[in-house]
């Protein structure tokens, strides 16, 4: 049996530790603080199909096949069925890259019905789409779900270090323990370049912070998709129109509360102080303003903030990446939380069998902007 250790209970982390002890292995789980703590905060997240990489959508689509099994092995929705939507000039790129996968049902939306489906939304009247399968990730419910099933595993301890030793095993110090093991997996967010390079891998990780915004609908402002039975899709702008790109939102599992940000964040020095804290709150700010113009059935006051880390690859936004050698493997990328129960079988394989699956491998620089 293989003595593993996963370094970080993230989304990813908690992937990771289910898929390899499903497949026999021994597995210890490290975190310092509650698990989905640290970059996988929040209570929703976007699920898409639609990447610049056509690889990185055949990665994705079997992560959703994977939602769906962890939603029959949980027994609780993991997923909403209320789909994604989509607008802006992009819109016509997504659907040539999505159309060779006839098991991921997209369309164009109407101005009539994107209404009917986002009520929130000011008037919008150019490109549209629906990403069918899509829909609002119920972050709470599956980290809950994981770290209910792996409990015995959990350690509470905070990793100062990992090496390799003499032994052909790896060490993992913690403020009160010294364990080896096999195989050790990093999984650990912002802390997952420091720990690698400690012990001898170099993950050339761009770190900084970002902010995410919740927002209650108006008094008089639509709630969900109660017209038409359904409940709010997640939501990616594009367009401009409403002064900013890159925006994303994604309801809660409430249905009514709108998460949303921006695709900006400040960048964080070497030592993890950020750059410009002011530009968190302008980032902040920012989003209230896009509120204001976009979303006119939100209440633009706040009622919750996210704040969190990002970390990117310098291949693109999407970028993601496997590190493997002698017994230490490390996962490094940007918007993976769709992605974690693929990532977590990618890991297990790569533990078991010695090699990176698919176009994991960080050479092949998967989810590079340009495709």
């Amino acid at each position: 049996m293989t003595r593993t250790a996963v370094v970080g209970a993230g989304i990813v982390g908690l992937a990771a530790a289910h898929a390899l002890r499903a497949r026999g292995a021994d597995v210890t789980l490290y975190e310092s603080g509650p698990p989905g703590g640290g970059q996988s905060a929040g209570q929703g997240r976007i699920f898409r199909h639609a990447h610049e990489d056509p690889r990185l959508v055949a990665l994705v689509a079997r992560s959703r096949a994977l939602w769906r099994e962890w939603e029959q092995e949980f027994g609780v929705e993991l997923v909403s069925p209320d789909g994604a939507v989509a607008i802006g000039v992009g819109v016509e790129d997504k659907l040539r890259t999505l159309e060779p996968y006839t098991d991921v049902p997209v369309r164009r939306l109407s101005p009539e019905e994107l209404h009917d489906r986002l009520p929130l939304l000011a008037g919008w009247a150019g490109p549209a789409m629906l990403d069918v399968h899509g829909g609002a990730i119920r972050t709470l419910a599956a980290v809950a779900a994981l770290a209910h099933r792996l409990q015995e595993s959990l350690l509470r301890e905070h990793v100062l270090s990992v090496r390799r030793t003499d032994a052909r095993s790896v060490e993992v110090r913690t403020g009160t323990t010294c364990e080896t093991y096999d195989h050790v997996v990093l999984c650990a967010g912002r802390g997952t370049a420091p720990l690698a390079r400690g012990a001898g891998l170099d993950l050339p990780v761009e770190v900084g912070a970002h902010v995410r915004l919740t927002f209650a609908p108006t008094d008089g402002g639509a709630r969900g998709g109660a017209a038409s039975g359904r409940g709010l899709p997640t939501l990616q702008d594009g367009s401009g129109a409403f002064g900013e790109t890159g925006v994303y939102a994604a309801p809660y599992p409430d249905g009514h509360h709108f998460s949303v940000g921006l695709s900006g964040d400040t960048p964080a020095h070497a030592d993890g102080g950020l750059a410009d804290p002011a530009a968190l709150a302008a980032l902040a700010d920012r989003t209230v303003a896009y509120v204001r113009r976009a979303l006119p059935g939100l209440d633009p006051r706040p009622v919750d903030h996210v704040h969190c880390w990002v970390t990117r690859l310098p291949w693109g936004d999407d970028g993601v990446g496997i590190w493997s050698e002698d017994g230490l493997t490390a996962l490094a990328g940007h918007n993976l939380f769709k992605q974690a129960p693929a990532l977590g079988e990618a890991l297990a394989e790569t533990v078991l069998s010695g090699t990176v699956p698919g176009h994991l491998h960080h050479e092949e620089r998967l989810g590079r902007s340009g495709g």
